[in-house]
Order: C-alpha cells, then structure tokens, then sequence
C-alpha cells in the first residue's frame, strides 16, 4: 500500500504518467498499474481518465491528503529508526525566501557541526512557493515572512527582525544621509527583487503609506543580480539589514537606514505541525529555537 501511495504522490506531483514513472525510476505500465490496483483497494476512481493525465477526480484529492500523511509518518518513523540505530542522519530539505538565503547558514552550520551525518538541499523560493513545497511534503522545512500575508497552518519559530535600508554609492543623491525616508527613496533609480517575491510586496506597502509609489529601472528574482548593479554604482536598491551586513557594503558603497516608518518584519522557519517531528525536522527546530533566543533578545 506505501508503494502504491508513494506512486500516487509522484504521478500527482508530476501531472504526467510517463514523468512520474521515470521519477520513481519505474516503467509507465508498472506505476499505471500501481494506480489501478490503488483504486481497486479503495473502490473509487482517483485519476480522470484519458489520453493523457487529466488531473485528479474529487476522491483522488482526498486520498492524496491521506497518502502524503501515511507517507509523511512513515518516513518519520523510518528516520527514527535510523537514528536510534546510528545516531542522525540524512538529508534535510529547506526552501527560503531570497533575502533570507544568506541567514540559512546560521542554522545548517551548527546542526552539521552537532551531527556530521545530516546533509542539506536549500532552495531559493518565493514565499508563495515556499509554502507549496512544504505543505505538498516536497521539503521539510521553509524560511519566510511570518507577519505579513497568511501562513495556514504551520508551527513557526521567529527567527530575526527584518529591517530596511537603502543601498547605494557614495556620491549619489541622498548618500550622505544618516537616514532617508520612505519618499525620498522614491526619487531614486532602484533595482528591486520582483513582484512576486514578498519582500518587494513589502517595499511597495510602505512606499504607498508614504504616499508615493516606484516603477523599477530593474527587477530580478536574485540577490546576486541587485548587488551587481548597486557595485556598479549608477543603481540603489533596498535591502535588509542584515542581508546588507552579509553582503559586507563598504566604501564606495553606504547602507542607510529607512525611516518614515521605522519597518520591521519578522521572518522565521516554517515547519507542518504534525507530532511526532522527525528527527531531522526536531534537530532544525531545536537550531531554531537557539538562534531565535540570540537574535530577538
């Protein structure tokens, strides 16, 4: 029955029969008949049927829910297992918003240092998309917003303050500033991330409670893009504080506060709130928790 779920998931994640099998490293007819006999099991019809995969019936919808929790435990318990057998290990799947990308380091580096055998994927995503992937089961844990568009249910840890300023070089209008505010940064040529990305939503929620609104001369969905452009010292951007501290802005470049308002926005790890964790998920949780006593006292 787990092989069969297993298949289930992977052909629902997939949308294409022929994808799923060479996912699951099986032969299309082995995973079509995987399905058949799931919906022999359980007396309905869970894929509509057609030439190609057609989507999910409503039945098929609510056994996939089912099929990624049974999947989820039994994962957990295998993990569990292991642990207790060889101490941790296995590898431990992270998506992050971008401006948080820099941060994740704070919390791999220690838990690798405690257990040698534990291995990481982190992914770049949007917050959107990091939720997504965590409630489809496709990573274990996100690093996002915590306080600015709905989360659904998830067990978070805060894990820092997100703060403001502006980046530009020297020699620029208002770089000589110990602080700029909201609409004056309007004024200025700014390289931002793109719409789809909640920090950028951000910016653009406090430039309208300022009054004023900016067109981008630059958008992209990476930090590296912005920070090239800002070097060349004909663009300004608006980063987090502490993305800015990683980053290690000097000379010629000046990092300014953002006043008008003084923002903040908490940005923590994600996790589904199921019990028991897995040992890997409690291991990044326990991280966590230690980094958020650090930085939020």
């Amino acid at each position: 029955m787990l092989d069969k779920l297993e298949a289930f998931i992977a052909l629902s994640r997939a949308q294409h029969f022929g994808k799923a099998a060479e996912d699951l490293g099986v032969t299309q007819p082995t995973l079509s008949a995987a399905i058949k006999q799931l919906e022999g099991e359980l007396g309905v019809m869970l894929v509509k049927r057609g030439s190609r995969f057609q989507g999910l019936t409503t039945e098929g919808e609510q056994v996939l829910t089912w099929a990624r929790r049974i999947s989820g435990d039994a994962r957990a318990m295998k993990e569990e297992m292991r642990a207790a057998r060889h101490g941790l290990s296995g590898r431990i799947r992270i998506a992050a918003i971008p401006t948080a990308l820099a941060m994740v380091a704070k919390l791999t580096t220690p838990l690798r240092e405690k257990h040698p055998g534990v291995s990481f994927s982190i992914l770049s995503r949007t917050s959107i998309e990091v939720l997504s992937l965590l409630g489809n089961f496709d990573i274990d844990a996100g690093i996002t917003y915590l306080d600015n568009e709905p989360l659904g249910r998830v067990l978070s840890v805060p894990l820092y303050s997100e703060r403001y300023q502006l980046i530009t070089a020297t020699g620029n209008r208002y770089s000589d500033r110990a602080s700029i505010t909201w609409a004056e940064v309007s004024e200025l040529s700014l390289c931002l991330l793109t719409p789809d990305m909640q920090n950028r939503r951000i910016i653009d929620q406090h430039l309208a409670q300022a009054g004023v609104s900016v067109r981008a001369s630059l958008e992209s969905n990476s930090m590296i893009v912005l920070y090239s452009h800002i070097r060349t010292g004909k663009w300004s951007s608006i980063m987090p504080l502490n993305l800015a501290e990683t980053f290690g802005f000097a000379e010629p470049i000046r990092a300014i506060p953002i006043v008008e308002p003084d923002a903040s926005h908490t940005v923590g790890l994600v996790v589904q709130p199921r019990e028991p964790h897995t040992p890997l998920v409690k291991a990044l949780l326990d991280e966590a928790t230690t980094l958020a006593s650090q930085s939020l006292s």
